[in-house]
């Protein structure tokens, strides 16, 4: 028995699970998590959906919270979580151990904003038929375990800033729509395939795993690819439902969800700095479950995250989730900002925010925003600011727009692009290429062999050459042109392979016709039949000069339609994921044609909003100038007509402020039929005297025909222009 008191703060997580899902109409969110008062280093995962259920985490022991007999009974039971009773079980990845080497980054720059950055793992859970009748046939109930799964895992990744959204559930109730059996390998093949061919063009989504009822052979309770986040092929795994208590498939989910995002075993060999003893469960990635069930990664795994990061792995996971897909209702203090919210900052006792009233969820005075990367003092901050630096050299960066305060969805290369120097190509965000596979596998100083190696070597159709499995599990011989494509060959670096103990060196020696032999270095890692074999080459890698390699093929480049997406945008930028135009610095998308800031209509301008202000400002004072010298110009000609007019002393004076007046009437359309000559071509010279003496009559006669000069800044000839009479009598009236 338990007889302490505690004092829960507890988070409501209104939108973490989906609303739109044909399977799923939930009727409330009764998700939360927390800490227990008082007590540092404390965490609590608890559902009120039907009673309370959860797990409270300590310093020194993790409780079980659940009810004691029927859900509506109020009584409920606390316990240690060593006293769970379930079978132990194994990933099925195997012991793959993962050095620093292993997980090199290859002098690939260290983004900050990568790892700072909260990523969004929209997930979707499947449960198979066996799940369903397990749970005694019961849709509703077998949601809300699901529901339950997601929260704990949520829970789990939220210290490595990364959310796990539910945005999809799915329950097999009439049959399994792939085939289930006891082969895990199968099972999981099975699954990734429906996913990619069924599931994902209808329910888009980043990350998809199945809960089975069905137990796996052996000690395997979940399989998932490494490194394998938001690819259409392998994005996802299968996990046991294998206690009673939902924590057990949670912590087995975020296993798998772990290898998905490049995390190995945390071996003794290792080192790993892991909180939580053996004897309390350790870390979520150690090989084999046991009980207390862990809550918490080690420094390992963390490690392991940053660097696939900035491998490129998880380009999908930057934008966030959209309000009207997550479930739960609306709710001022889940931390989503949704219809009629100006801002939320969570709950009042965990806000920190100064923009945002945590209350009432809306901004303070005179904040502008409260969220986002592009939110600085309650401001926007202003076009052009970056918000995420490429992570790699397939990857692109983001800006600011001046008008979001949240940073532009994260875009990257379009595959096929070349990289790395010509030496590779972008696929899915990354830069494969043999030089870097061989250095994963053999450490600094590797590099791929010669093409001899991989084509004598892949012809074989065994364990150690080949170019994967055919439909039957067979291994399957290389053709010539796909060699290249098959187990990597590799030359110096280490003695042994540095992936791990459970990997050995497969050498082979090539006679040369010219005589003398040639080392050719291969990797077996013993995983089993469950994970694909880390010493094939990665699709996307170069295999030849315009050529990659797809599904063990050497395929041409042109598949991916790089150069006629590229080729709209005019020589001045690279085409990224969306198809869409990234201009270089002083052009404008979206197809870089005209003047602009750079970027594209996805990843915003590339140039800081302050260059563009100075051309602004540098326009206004010209325009400003203009009009003040216009302005001057004016009142000086009207003082100059005042003068003529009130000085006159006789009808020839009028007369020829007449003609002087008559020539402007050829600028102005009210006065005159034709336009006057552009005045950049053409300026006016008054002659003051007449070149020819008038003769002795009526003043109305002289009005008659008067001759006025022009002279052409461009021609030495004048031109004679015949004011009518009734003009210059008009003009001469108003000088009177």
């Amino acid at each position: 028995p338990v007889a302490t008191n505690w004092y829960f703060h507890m988070k409501g997580l209104w939108g973490l699970t989906s609303r739109h899902c044909s399977y799923w109409h939930h009727k409330m969110n009764c998700y939360y998590h927390g800490e227990v008062q008082g007590y540092t280093h404390s965490d609590v995962s608890l559902s009120t959906c039907s009673g309370i259920r959860g797990f409270i985490l300590l310093e020194n022991k993790t409780l079980m919270v659940e009810p004691a007999f029927e859900p509506a009974n109020d009584t409920h039971v606390i316990y240690e979580g060593h006293h769970l009773h379930f079978p132990s079980g194994t990933c099925g990845h195997g012991h793959n151990i993962s050095t620093g080497s292993h997980m090199s980054t290859g002098g690939l720059p260290q983004s900050f904003s990568t790892r700072k950055t909260t990523k969004y793992v929209e997930l979707i859970i499947v449960a198979d038929n066996r799940e369903f009748q397990k749970q005694g046939k019961d849709v509703e109930k077998v949601k809300q375990r699901l529901a339950e799964i997601a929260n704990y895992v949520d829970k789990f990744y939220r210290v490595l800033n990364i959310r796990v959204a539910l945005v999809g559930l799915e329950v097999w109730s009439d049959a399994d729509k792939c085939a289930v059996t006891q082969d895990p390998f199968t099972t999981l093949h099975e699954f990734l395939d429906w996913r990619k061919l069924k599931l994902l063009p209808q329910q888009p989504h980043d990350n998809a795993q199945l809960i089975s009822g069905v137990y796996f052979q052996g000690t395997t309770i979940g399989m998932a690819p490494i490194m394998s986040m938001c690819t259409a092929e392998q994005s996802g795994g299968i996990v046991v439902d294998h206690s009673d208590n939902p924590l057990g498939a949670a912590v087995t989910l975020a296993h798998e969800l772990g290898h998905n995002f490049g995390m190995n075993h945390d071996t003794p060999e290792r080192g790993c700095g892991c909180r939580m003893t053996v004897d309390r469960g350790g870390c979520i990635m150690t090989p084999s479950t046991g009980y207390p069930f862990p809550t918490v990664f080690s420094t390992c795994s963390k490690k392991d995250l940053v660097a696939s990061l900035e491998k490129g792995v998880g380009m999908c996971l930057y934008n966030t989730p959209e309000v009207k897909l997550l479930y739960g209702g609306q709710k001022c203090g889940n931390g989503y900002i949704e219809e009629g919210e100006e801002c939320d900052c969570g709950e009042l006792e965990e806000c920190m925010n100064p923009c945002c009233n945590a209350t009432t969820c809306t901004l303070k005075g005179d904040a502008v925003c409260a969220h986002g990367q592009c939110c600085e003092d309650c401001q926007l901050k202003p076009a052009g600011t970056p918000c995420r630096e490429s992570s790699n050299s397939c990857d692109l960066p983001e800006f600011c727009t001046g008008t979001n305060p949240h940073c532009p969805a994260n875009v990257y290369l379009h595959d096929g692009h070349a990289c790395h120097n010509m030496d590779g190509y972008c696929y899915n965000g990354i830069c494969q290429t043999h030089e870097q596979q061989c250095i994963t596998l053999w450490g600094p100083g590797a590099k791929p062999a010669p093409g001899i190696c991989f084509e004598r070597v892949n012809s074989a159709g065994d364990p150690y050459g080949n170019c994967g499995k055919d439909s039957k599990g067979s291994f399957a011989k290389c053709q010539a042109r796909d060699a290249r494509c098959g187990k990597i060959q590799c030359q110096g670096g280490a003695n042994r392979p540095v992936i791990g103990t459970n990997a050995v060196s497969i050498d082979t020696n090539i006679p040369l016709q010219e005589g003398g032999r040639i080392l050719c270095r291969g990797t077996h890692v013993y995983l089993g039949d469950d994970m694909p074999d880390p010493g094939l080459v990665l699709a996307g890698t170069k295999c030849a000069e315009g050529m990659i390699c797809l599904n063990r093929q050497c395929q041409n480049v042109s598949v991916f339609g790089v150069h006629k997406c590229s080729g709209k945008c005019n020589g001045r930028g690279e085409c990224n994921n969306k198809k869409n135009c990234h201009c270089e610095a002083h052009w404008a998308p979206p197809f870089c044609d005209r003047a602009g800031f750079g970027g594209s209509v996805d990843s915003g301008p590339m140039r800081q909003a302050a260059d563009s202000s100075a051309v602004v400002v540098g326009a206004l004072v010209t325009l400003l100038c203009l009009l003040s010298a216009g302005l001057i110009v004016c009142l000086k000609r009207k003082a100059l007509v005042r003068m003529l007019c009130i000085n006159k002393k006789s009808a020839i004076q009028k007369l020829r402020y007449c003609q002087w007046c008559s020539y402007p009437q050829r600028w102005f359309p009210k006065l005159g039929r034709k336009r006057a000559p552009s005045p950049r071509q053409t300026q006016s010279v008054f002659r003051v005297s007449p070149q020819h003496k008038p003769t002795s009559l009526p003043l109305h006669s002289r009005c008659d025909k008067v001759s006025v000069i022009l002279y052409s800044s461009s021609q030495t000839q004048a031109h004679n222009m015949i004011i009518t009479s009734k003009i210059c009598n008009n003009i001469f009236n108003n000088c009177s």
